[in-house]
């Protein structure tokens, strides 16, 4: 299970003061040193996380990292706005990534809470999976686990679809892991990756995974990737909090 670090929050810091601390570029080569085997970034139309000079400054980085993936999240229907946003076509189209992971989301979403709805008419979705594809990355969707909407994946033409785990994170924060409630969560999520390797697609997994609930998720051994963002950073703040401000204390010469 590959661990991608998505850094849309080190973007939301930096954009709520201006400048360039904290600095995104910088947060990547840390997370690599560490260890994580890619980099996640949303960009979405309103800027408000990473932007697209973001994009461009890890493609660059993850050009001398042949074995990190650069994964690249977003709405395929985002066209460029006035505020500089190129539009999703241009961003994957530009930077290249290894993977392009298209979420169903709107600008007013605060965050990504649904997979597609793949009953529809999906000519606009497949046109864009086609193109993607033809930029060299390699195609998710984001899909809830639901057997009936992954069973529409390979006709769209995508490789992957990405698991949205926000319901499994929230049952297991309610009731523990060793709660049957969560148990079976667990089940509904193994037998939707399951059902995906039947159809020859990878499986990915994203959304609210922690520490507390990614020990329990790890048992599913069909997930290639996992993305994870506000729990990495949040708890990256818990961890370094205390020796940082050691650090401005002995500065002020205490």
């Amino acid at each position: 299970m590959r661990l991608s670090v998505n850094l849309n929050k080190v973007a939301l810091v930096r954009n709520s003061r201006g400048g360039d601390t904290p600095n995104v570029v910088e947060a990547a080569r840390t997370v690599l040193a560490a260890g994580a085997g890619g980099i996640t970034v949303h960009p979405r139309p309103d800027q408000r996380h990473a932007r697209p000079d973001d994009v461009f400054a890890l493609a660059g980085l993850l050009k001398g990292f042949p074995e990190i993936e650069f994964n690249i999240e977003g709405n395929p229907h985002a066209g460029p706005r006035d505020n500089g946003y190129p539009g999703f076509d241009a961003l994957i189209e530009r930077a290249r990534p290894h993977q392009a992971t298209l979420v169903p989301d709107s600008d007013s979403q605060l965050t990504s809470d649904h997979g597609f709805d793949l009953s529809g008419d999906n000519a606009a979705l497949i046109g864009k999976i086609r193109r993607y594809r033809a930029a060299g990355a390699r195609v998710s969707l984001f899909m809830d686990p639901d057997p009936g909407q992954i069973e529409r994946v390979p006709a769209t033409g995508a490789e992957r679809i990405e698991l949205y785990t926000g319901p499994f994170a929230e049952t297991v924060a309610r009731h523990g892991p060793d709660h049957p409630g969560s148990l079976a969560s667990l089940e509904v999520y193994r037998e939707a990756a399951r059902h995906a390797v039947r159809l020859g697609l990878g499986v990915n997994a994203g959304h609210d995974l922690d520490l507390d609930n990614l020990p329990l998720f790890s048992r599913i051994h069909e997930i290639a990737e996992v993305s994870i963002g506000h729990a990495l950073i949040s708890r990256a703040l818990d961890s370094g909090l205390a020796a940082t401000v050691q650090a401005f204390l002995a500065a002020t010469g205490r």
